[in-house]
Parts: structure tokens; sequence; C-alpha cells
């Protein structure tokens, strides 16, 4: 076994009965695992510097293509088919995963919000209540059922009205739905609700200062079906408190869908029915290259891929390069939607890594464990073990960390949400650098780590080459332990 991990370590490429006879070997007491052995192999190979070659990359797209890397856009596409093309040539198997996204939008006429029964109102349109974009065309005319409000309002936004699917439990299909605003995506409440069979959705606002009515947010989530509104919260408080109220809610929108890939690769070798993935959104907002935001991830696992893909691994890695999280979680979330149940079952584990090199940086991983008891809950079984095993190798290096929720603004959301455990690192995003995060990994407290989040500067200068090169060798070091070993995962 000494002899072929020596081998391994100066990059030949093993046969599949070769790997199969030396990982079946037990390790000798007292030896190194080879998961150790493996991991700090490609901690070495995988380098900042290296990362970087792939972030100016990225940078030449966008400036050849109006500046950005958007979904629907020629940046997008150069983007896709440079990573696909990068693992293509490094022998993975590379999939492109067609997923949709709202191309166009359009509202032809003012929507209607009308209580037909026990009283009869008409609600005013663009006042009292808004269409949410991108809500697809509809006219219905049902009975309103509740889920899980809280009224009268707490004094701080915690409403969680809709944002599980327990939520839904006894709802009755082909009727309204009435969710309050509150602590998940708007996008989660109107899935849920399509799910549940609602014929329309009407979510409404809190009730609280400082929540404003005038309420125009694209949520980027089409797939319902149905038409949705967004109410203020006199609306929602008198349509909740009129028992058996009936309403005709009609939209009257056209929209269009494009397509856009996520690229999926895959080791040819590794256990087929233990999949232990990572994934990075490809895709910029609009506004700018998107170079921290997120080809820091991007690059990353990029890199931690080109690099491991002579590696023996006993389970089946699986590397996810995203589209369209920048409106919705997209590719992602019909990712996961598409998988069945047995394949589900197969992914271990999955590792997200989204701005990975912010300038004014914190080393966050995703709080597995909820060991902070505040905010989101804890994940799914398994993800307090990824969370050690990420803090692990900072401890090694006698660098900081600190804890971040799921709060659902990345793409462990629609893996954590049909329990597959999920970690990650995250240096920050508009969010302001903590005093205490000051002393830990310097830079300025009170100022954003990431001052041109979706902003035009996101650009090949916003991004810090120490914690590109830190996180880089942390996601090699991860990716790398676990492509051997899960077991700790229950």
């Amino acid at each position: 076994m000494h002899i072929n991990l020596r081998r391994a370590a100066t990059g030949f490429v093993a046969t599949a009965a070769t790997v199969v006879l030396v990982l079946a070997q037990p390790v000798p007491a007292g030896a190194t695992p080879p998961d150790d052995v493996f991991a700090k192999l490609l901690v070495k190979q995988v380098t900042g510097a290296h990362a970087k070659e792939h972030l100016t990359a990225l940078q030449a797209i966008a400036t050849a293509n109006g500046g950005n890397r958007a979904a629907g856009t020629s940046g997008y596409r150069a983007s896709r088919d440079y990573v696909a093309n990068k693992l293509r040539k490094a022998g993975y198997k590379v999939t492109l995963d067609p997923i949709n996204f709202v191309q166009n939008w359009v509202e032809n006429s003012p929507p209607t919000l009308n209580q037909t029964a026990p009283n009869s109102k008409v609600y005013v349109a663009n006042e009292d209540f808004f269409t949410f974009p991108p809500s697809p065309a509809g006219d219905v005319t049902a009975q309103v059922q509740t889920v899980d409000l809280t009224l009268p309002p707490t004094p701080v936004p915690s409403s969680t009205s809709g944002c599980e699917t327990a939520d839904f439990t006894g709802f009755v299909a082909g009727r309204i739905a009435l969710i309050q605003r509150g602590t998940c995506p708007y996008a989660t409440k109107v899935r849920n609700a399509g799910l549940a069979g609602a014929s329309g959705v009407i979510i409404f606002n809190e009730g609280q200062p400082g929540r404003t009515d005038a309420f125009t947010v694209d949520i980027g989530e089409w797939r319902a079906g149905i038409p949705m509104v967004f109410a203020d919260f006199a609306v929602g408080n008198e349509l909740a408190a009129a028992a058996g109220a009936t309403v005709r809610l009609k939209v009257d929108a056209t929209l269009t869908l494009g397509t856009d890939h996520n690229v999926i690769a895959e080791t040819r070798l590794g256990n087929p029915k233990n999949v232990v993935m990572a994934g990075a959104h490809l895709d910029s907002v609009p506004e700018g290259p998107g170079i921290n935001d997120n080809g820091s991830g991007t690059a990353a696992i990029l890199e931690t891929a080109l690099q491991m893909r002579h590696y023996p691994v006993r389970n089946k890695v699986r590397f996810a390069f995203w589209a369209a999280e920048e409106i919705g979680l997209l590719g992602s979330d019909q990712y996961v939607e598409g998988l069945s149940a047995a394949e589900r079952d197969r992914i271990k584990l999955y590792l997200n890594f989204d701005m990975v090199a912010s300038p004014n940086y914190a080393y966050k991983l995703y709080d597995g464990d909820d060991s902070d008891a505040e905010g989101s809950p804890a994940g799914p079984p398994g993800s307090a073990q990824i969370e050690r095993q990420l803090a692990n190798f900072f401890d090694r290096r006698g660098l900081g960390h600190v804890g971040t929720d799921f709060d659902g603004r990345s793409d462990y959301g629609p893996f954590i949400a049909v329990g597959i455990p999920a970690g990650g690192i995250f240096t920050g995003a508009e969010g302001l650098k903590t005093a205490e995060e000051q002393a830990l990994f310097g830079g300025t407290a009170g100022v954003a780590y990431d001052v041109c989040y979706h902003q035009a500067c996101d650009t090949i200068t916003n991004v810090n080459l120490t914690a590109l090169d830190v996180n880089a060798d942390a996601i090699a070091d991860s990716v790398a332990r676990f492509a051997f070993n899960t077991k700790a995962i229950p």
C-alpha cells in the first residue's frame, strides 16, 4: 500500500482493477490512511496562483461579453464552455444539464384582487397589492386558506409562514394560499404553495415598522404556474380575519423562458452509490463580472478537480457549476428536483463554495450543528461533521474561523431541503465585519466584507489572494478526505 500511495503522489494513472485492489487492503496499524495522504498531496497541488489563472480567464470572458457573465448571456455561455472544456480535457465525465430561467416577463395590465365573500371589496392594484414578478398569468376565484401566520405580528421579522412543506399540512388543493412575509426566501414560499396544490398565492407584509408595502422585487420563481401577488399588511390581516374569505385573483402577464446549463463533472472512478458533491455557482449578476461572487468559488473547485483527476478515489466525486444562482438558485434547485429518490440517497454530502476571496474576508464555515443557537437551524444529520472537518483544516494551520447560518442564500439550500448534509466556506458579502472578526482575520471592522458585492467593481482586483489561497487549500483538503472516507457522515 505504501508503494502504491507513493506512485499516486507522482501522478500515475491507476487502472480500476489496481485501485480496487489497493484500497481494499487494510491499513496497517500506525500507517497513514489514504484519505490523509491524498489530502496532503492535493493541498500541495492546488494553489491560489493556479486558481487566479481561472479568475483571469473569467474576467476576460466578462470583458469580451458586455461586462458580465449573467444567466442567459453570451458571458455565461462562454464561462460554461471554459469550465466544461477544462474538465473534459482532464478526463472527467461532463454533462451540460439544462435548466430554465425567466428570459423576459411583461405585465400587460394591472392585476385584480377582489374579495367576493363573505364581504364584497375591491383592493386597489399597485397600492393595496402588487403583482409578484415573474408571476404566470392566471385568473382564479377560490377560498383563501391561511398558512402558519403570526398574528398579531411580533416586534421583529420572525414569521416562518410557508417556509416548510409542513406548513401546508391540511391545505386544500385548489384554494389560494395566504402567506406572511418572513424569514425565508419568497421563492421558497411560492414553491411550497405550488407543491401543496394552491391555485394562487397572496404573500402579505408582516405589519412591522420599516417593512415597506411598495413591493415589486422579482423573485425569479414561476414554476408553481399560478398567479401570485404581494399585498400590504391591512389586506392580508383582513383576509385572514374573514372566515371563509373567497377572492378573485387575476394576473395578466406574458412570461418567456430561456435555457442555460449547469456543468456537472464526475470522476470515472469511485463508488457510484456513495457520491461526494462539491459545487459553486458559475453565473454573475448583470451588473458586473462576478469575480469574487462567484468566480472565486468556481476557480477553487475547478482547480481542485483538475489536480485530483488521476486520484484513485473510493467514492464517486461530482463537481457542479451552477447556472442562474443569482436569480433564485435555479440551477441547483432544478437539479435536485430532477433527481429520483434513489439518486438523492446516493449523494452522501454536498459542499458549497460561494464567495471565498472577499476583500475584507472572514473565514466563515456553515454552522452545521447550530452551535451558536441563533438564526437558522442546524443542517441535516452529517452537516455538523462536515463543519468539523473543515474546522480541522483551519485549526491545523492556526487560523481562526467563525460560523455562518444556512440562511438559504446559496446553492446548499435545495440539498438541505431534501435532507442531504451540507457544509462549506463563505468569506462574506454585503454584511459588515465585526470587531471580533477584525481581531481574528485583520481587515476593517464596520466595513462590508465585499464592498463591490453585486456591482461592476467585482473584478479581478476585488479578490483577496490570501483568502483565495487558504480557501483553495481548505477545499482541496475537504474534497480529498471525503473522496476517500465518508464514515463520519451518518
